[in-house]
Formats: structure tokens, sequence, C-alpha cells
């Protein structure tokens, strides 16, 4: 299996969240992570960071930020040049889609979950 290297935006340490699950079993299939949410905590061994770090050779972003939120990382996610973007369940967002379908980046409406549990990630 190919690690690909995955950022979850929007990252929480707590157990009932997706955010959470995903970043459980991303790691769980081996997949190095990087989490980036508004509270420092740990997950699966994962620390959370606070602010949004240079991100360098990322395969996917996957996102737990609704629209409005995500309006503040539109530079950052578009500078880090991901292979792909992951919009989660209640994340969609047509004018971001557009956004990086014209920097080249991959626009997948998705759950993070389900392409893990599937093994379709």
């Amino acid at each position: 299996m190919k690690n690909k290297k995955t950022v979850v935006l929007g990252a929480s340490a707590k157990p009932e969240k997706y955010a959470f699950k995903a970043i459980t079993m991303l790691v769980e299939k081996g997949h190095s992570v990087l989490a980036i949410g508004q509270n420092a905590g740990e997950v699966a061994g994962i620390k959370i960071q606070t602010k949004a770090i240079p991100l360098k050779n990322i395969d996917t972003i996957t996102l737990y930020l609704n629209s409005t939120r995500q309006r503040d990382y539109y530079n950052y996610i578009v500078e880090s040049k991901p292979k792909r973007v992951l919009f989660n369940p209640g994340t969609e967002n047509p004018e971001f889609y557009q956004l990086l379908e014209l920097n080249n980046i991959k626009v997948e409406v998705a759950c993070t979950l389900v392409l893990l549990a599937t093994n379709q990630y």
C-alpha cells in the first residue's frame, strides 16, 4: 500500500468527531498524517497543530471545515499544491472547487472514512 501524505484540516481530539476518526483510520492504514485544527491535542500519536504549518509533498488534504471556515485556507491549500482535496459530507463548496481546478488540483467530494474502509483511498 502506498503511503499518501495527508493533511486533516479541521482536526479534532474529540473521539465523536469524524476528523478524529479519519486521523485514527489514516494512521492505522499506514499513511503519514498532519493534523491542523482550532485546538491543540493529540490523536493516534499525531499532534494537532493550531497554526497553518508549511506543507510539502502533500498527496491529499481532507476537509472537516464548513465552506465559510474554508475561506481562510484557500490560499494556504492552493499554495501547498496537494494532488487532491477531499470534501467530506457537509464541506461541499462549489466556489472553492473552481479555484482548485484552476490550479490543477483534483477535487473529490467523498467521505474519507468510506474511501479508507473500502480501500479506495
